[in-house]
């Protein structure tokens, strides 16, 4: 089970008021030295667990492309030192203007981590926390201090205690085996949901639980909505829905979820919110155009979703209702699988113009239009739960005849200047990222 119960304690924490404040919106920022040292321990064994519980913080913090972790090499000051008091000067030398320190203890299967986090110059703990937890827990531990590292320093909440559900592909590409993944952000801890003996298709998370929606065919001719719950492993049919086009979205209390399909009463895609409580749905959209892959706002409030209805593929807002329909994108080419940030202030999509796939964010109103990654076929971005990062899949143009090869998982930030490959055992499409799960 993926459930951790931590006893949290903290320590002598100084209230701190002037974190360096990230935004990142556009231009590359130059990343923070951080000096990452090895949680101290006297015993061997837990020793070892304190060195991969900061090799993952060290991990984590490189990736997300604002800190570079000092080579333990340069560093003066020793582990068992440092865990009474830090020598600030011995880490101005190597230029670190961040330090992070711990110490480790255990018995009978249970770890007991504290860390510490400084800023160098100022010579000020910024935070100090104990977790109490089963030893098999080191890796999430890790990732919630990363968490809390990034936070204190960029102003900015965490992402790294978070996981990944994906469709994973293999097979040729006219008759792929698609299965349902699971992984953590920093691809540990991968499984498969699905046994493959079924087609899935985009799978969805939850805002505010480990629950996920996705579509399937298990009746080629009808498909299924399912909701997994993935800390329970208890599925649920929500429902059969002939002529579905795009998978379904949660609602931000999860209550609800939006969706589109072809009413074979109406003849064209239209927008629905079906409430999970009583299982009805109550159609948003109403006109003779083809409207696909709504995505709700974070205050619930609002729907995006693409239409049609002006000739070309563009990105449109409503209420819930249906009310108060208004275009969006502004610019040239088609737009497609619009989400909307969990900070509420921007949208990222797919768009296609001139023989090439964008993957690229707006303001909530169209505004600030940025493309900030391209491909030959990329497509379907998911956000972290902070709102300053994305992760999508993009297909390669083979050598061979020109065609799309197998499709790969891509996370990037805000700025565009830190896209890297994640990587899976076999190719991969529909990210979706999950909530915080602390």
């Amino acid at each position: 089970m993926y459930k951790l119960i931590l006893l949290l304690t903290f320590l002598a924490v100084c209230k701190y008021s002037n974190s360096l404040e990230v935004t990142l919106t556009q231009g590359s920022i130059k990343p923070t030295p951080i000096a990452i040292t090895n949680i101290f321990s006297k015993n061997s064994n837990y020793e070892k667990i304190g060195k991969n519980i900061s090799n993952v913080i060290s991990d984590n913090l490189e990736r997300s492309g604002l800190f570079i972790p000092l080579d333990q090499k340069a560093f003066i000051q020793n582990n068992e030192s440092l865990s009474k008091q830090p020598r600030f000067e011995d880490w101005k030398v190597i230029k670190a203007q961040h330090l992070v320190s711990g110490k480790i203890s255990g018995d009978n299967g249970k770890i007991s981590v504290e860390f510490r986090l400084y800023d160098v110059f100022q010579q000020k703990q910024l935070v100090g926390r104990k977790y109490d937890t089963n030893e098999k827990n080191w890796r999430r531990v890790a990732h919630i201090i990363s968490d809390s590292v990034f936070k204190n320093i960029t102003g900015e909440g965490g992402y790294f205690d978070t996981r990944i559900v994906y469709v994973a592909e293999t097979g040729p590409k006219d008759n792929k085996q698609k299965r349902l993944a699971i992984m953590d952000q920093d691809q540990s801890n991968h499984r498969f949901l699905t046994d493959g003996s079924y087609l899935v298709l985009t799978p969805r998370f939850s805002p505010n639980s480990q629950k996920i929606t996705y579509m399937s065919y298990v009746n080629r001719n009808s498909p299924r909505v399912y909701i997994f719950d993935i800390e329970t492993g208890k599925q649920e049919i929500v429902g059969e829905f002939p002529g579905m086009t795009f998978a379904p979205r949660f609602s931000p209390d999860g209550s609800k979820i939006v969706m589109s399909y072809t009413d074979p009463d109406i003849g064209n895609s239209e927008i629905y919110i079906l409430d999970l409580n009583t299982r009805i749905s109550t159609r948003i959209t109403d006109n003779s155009s083809i409207d696909v892959s709504a995505s709700f706002s974070p205050d619930g409030k609002q729907i995006v979703f693409n239409s049609d209805r002006s000739g070309r593929r563009h990105l449109y807002v409503t209420d819930t209702l249906g009310k108060k329909v208004k275009r969006i994108s502004r610019e040239a080419g088609s737009y497609y699988t619009p989400v909307w940030s969990p900070r509420g202030d921007m949208i990222a999509f797919t768009k296609q113009e001139g023989g090439q796939f964008y993957i690229g964010v707006m303001e909530k109103d169209g505004a600030n239009e940025r493309m900030i990654a391209k491909s030959f076929h990329v497509e379907g971005p998911t956000w972290a739960p902070n709102g300053r990062f994305l992760m999508y899949f993009k297909e390669e143009r083979t050598a061979q005849d020109g065609s799309g090869g197998e499709s790969s998982l891509y996370s990037i930030d805000l700025t565009g200047y830190n896209e890297r490959k994640v990587i899976t055992p076999l190719g991969g499409s529909d990210p979706a990222w999950s909530p915080l799960m602390h």
